[in-house]
């Protein structure tokens, strides 16, 4: 049980680090959405 505190804060900070990256690439992916044509767009 010594080492709980490194391997919990470990997997905080991994679900941390993958949640803020995936916000980053749902936010970056509907600013470059804005801004498409028809054209560049063949699945709607």
């Amino acid at each position: 049980m010594e080492d709980a505190s490194f391997i919990i804060g470990s997997w905080v900070l991994t679900f941390v680090a993958i949640g803020a990256y995936a916000a980053f690439v749902i936010r970056r992916g509907r600013e470059l959405s804005r801004n498409a044509t028809s054209e560049e767009m063949p699945w709607t």
